[in-house]
């Protein structure tokens, strides 16, 4: 199913806004083309391509609102899910947080298409999986991986004049790898807008070499440790917390940002010096499309700098009743870090502990930001600046807060999970009990 460029796009929007009865129309229209292969236990078992394009449309008379999609793009069919929504904010109930939408928008292009990842074909994915398969036979592992890549494009219109128009490109691996013994287990994970940068052999190999070191396992007593978090632990631990700036729920109360008695941390020391987060739809190594699901404009915004608190992502209801300039919702999340590698962390450590991932994490208390979860594919004990041996699984109790808080160094910032996050040095990590999980 080819893709619809932007005039194409344009046009059929247009159609749609001449044929809505209501008082406010909001339509957007999508798709994309992509594909994927899946492995396990040294074999391919999936594999396959999909195109497709979709149309989704809400409109409102006064407060009350209603939403339809589709597929099908001939006038006949456009004009159905049109009726098809309108008959439907005719019954529902108002919504006392309805806002108008916005008016026309500036929205800048982001670098995120790149015909390298939208030329990918079925011979490139089973390239990739042979580059796991091939050694990890050789080794005496076994791989089990998924790659999936695609090339999205999306508009969007509304009756009060704006329009957007976006293209991307993605590419998400992730492999795992389990010596034939099933004893040692080592794992990786990559994510890229360009394919170009994505080297399959060398990622494959990381997860191998984790699978080899962690055969033989010794056990070591939990309690507080240093450890040393690679990006892929750091984006498990605390992905919700770097996208949980939101103003409402500070103000209400509801989480980490509020304050006993009323009021949000904004402006307060929160995290430790060496901390500064940030966002940035423009950053190349991780653009993010120019306008997220409020319709603002993305932009450049600091949320701590460190260590403090500088901004809270209000949206436009929570920002109208506060009489408060609305602010995007964040596309990626950055932190800033150093210029050293994990291994540089390592050299640098007298004793702690190397953890390649965590997993099965849930919320204990979420005021505090306190979870619990295991480490999982790949765990080390340090000594005198070198990985001594392979330890035991933990369970971990922990706060984000605390852990960043207690940063001793940072790494260089890595692309992970569409965010640029660094390997994390941090002492008094809390380790509850061992786990004996591979």
């Amino acid at each position: 199913m080819s893709e619809l460029n932007e005039q194409q796009a344009k046009e059929i929007l247009e159609k749609v806004m001449r044929m809505c009865k209501a008082d406010t129309c909001q339509a957007g229209i999508g798709g994309g083309t992509g594909g994927n292969i899946r492995y396990a236990r040294n074999s391919v078992s999936t594999a396959g391509e999909a195109s497709n394009r979709n149309l989704n449309i809400n409109v409102s008379f006064g407060k009350r609102s209603g939403s339809a999609s589709g597929n099908e793009f001939e006038d006949a069919a456009l004009e159905r899910v049109v009726r098809r929504a309108e008959e439907l904010a005719k019954l529902a109930p108002e919504n006392p947080e309805w806002i108008e939408p916005l008016g026309p928008q500036t929205y800048q292009k982001t670098p995120g298409y790149y015909d390298a990842t939208a030329k990918i074909d079925p011979e490139y994915r089973a390239q990739v999986a042979a580059d796991s398969i091939v050694p990890s036979k050789k080794r005496g592992c076994v791989a089990a991986g998924f790659l999936q890549d695609g090339s999205q494009w999306r508009a969007t219109m509304n009756s009060k004049g704006l329009f957007g128009y976006d293209r991307r490109t993605n590419l998400d691996f992730s492999l795992t790898v389990r010596t034939e013994d099933e004893q040692g287990s080592g794992y990786v994970t990559r994510d890229y807008n360009d394919a170009a940068k994505f080297n399959s052999a060398e990622s494959a190999n990381i997860a191998i070499e984790k699978a080899i070191a962690s055969r033989t396992t010794k056990a070591i007593e939990p309690g507080k440790y240093t450890v040393i978090l690679e990006p892929t632990a750091v984006s498990d631990f605390v992905g919700n917390l770097i996208f949980g700036f939101n103003a409402r729920g500070a103000e209400e109360g509801r989480s980490v940002l509020s304050k006993k008695g009323g009021g949000t941390r904004l402006g307060e020391k929160f995290l430790g010096d060496n901390v500064t987060l940030t966002t940035d739809p423009f950053n190349p190594e991780v653009p993010a499309a120019g306008w997220g699901g409020d319709g603002l404009p993305r932009k450049p915004m600091t949320f701590v700098e460190n260590g403090v608190i500088k901004a809270l992502n209000y949206d436009r209801v929570w920002a109208m009743k506060k009489g408060v300039e609305p602010t995007p919702n964040p596309g990626n999340m950055i932190m800033a870090g150093g210029t050293g590698s994990v291994e540089d962390l390592i050299r640098d450590t007298q004793r702690g502990v190397l953890v390649t991932r965590f997993w099965y994490i849930r919320a204990v208390d979420q005021q505090t930001g306190l979870v619990t979860g295991l480490t999982r594919d790949g765990t080390f004990y340090i000594e005198n600046g070198k990985i001594a041996y392979a330890i035991k699984n933990f369970r971990f109790n922990e706060s984000a807060i605390i852990m960043l808080n207690n940063v001793e160094a940072l790494g260089k910032p890595v692309r992970q999970g569409g965010n640029l996050l660094p390997p994390i040095k941090a002492r008094d990590f809390t380790f509850t009990s061992l786990s004996d999980a591979v």
